[in-house]
């Protein structure tokens, strides 16, 4: 789906991802890698295979979209440092597009693991426009994209009936990513008059109408 900001295009991906046209960046925010290893360490029983899936998945919006760069929007990796690091490090090496983190609160390990990879690192970036920070900010004159919050939407149906789906949540100057990884959950929100939902499904991202 594509949408347009400040006479800018942006595709909103089922995956959650992003991609400017303009500038040939990919957003993706909350991709948490680290975090079903760290399941699994606590005794959960979630199948390994399931942390090769955020990889797949980021291959697959990489080759989908002409990115020059890639910028997470916060929490890149869920807490410490477990195997899904050295994933993550292999993966990098497999790519040639610029990478930037915008530092979020799950955010902890030193800085120095990213610099070694090429990896710039901020605590928020402005590009045009644009102002991107992990947790829900506003600037004057500056459209926000963010993260943090997990957006999700109930929809209701006939009787007694819910759907519950992931979105971009879009206020008048301001834009909620979706979470790009596995096993993260969703915070739903109540949108007011003037919000906008992009509700992700299995084959594409639709606007609910109100």
């Amino acid at each position: 789906m594509k949408i347009t900001i400040h006479n800018q295009n942006f595709v909103l991906h089922q995956s959650g991802a992003a991609f400017w046209e303009e500038e040939k960046i990919l957003f993706i925010s909350d991709l948490h890698l680290g975090k079903i290893g760290h399941f699994r360490k606590h005794g959960m029983a979630i199948p390994e295979k399931a942390v090769l899936e955020n990889f797949t998945r980021l291959n697959t919006v990489l080759e989908l979209f002409d990115s020059k760069t890639v910028i997470f929007l916060g929490d890149l990796f869920h807490s410490k440092i477990n195997n899904e690091w050295n994933f993550f490090s292999d993966w990098t090496k497999t790519h040639s597009q610029k990478i930037i983190l915008i530092e979020g609160n799950h955010d902890i390990i030193s800085k120095q693991y990213y610099l070694d990879l090429n990896i710039e690192v901020y605590s928020e970036l402005i590009i045009h426009d644009f102002l991107l920070t992990h947790h829900p900010s506003e600037r004057e004159q500056l459209f926000n994209f963010c993260g943090h919050i997990h957006p999700g939407i109930k929809l209701k149906g006939m009787g007694r009936q819910f759907l519950s789906l992931s979105c971009f949540f879009r206020k008048p100057n301001q834009m909620i990513f979706p979470s790009f990884g596995e096993f993260t959950g969703n915070f739903y929100l109540i949108p007011e008059e003037n919000d906008q939902i992009y509700a992700i499904t299995k084959e594409e991202v639709i606007e609910i109408k109100r």
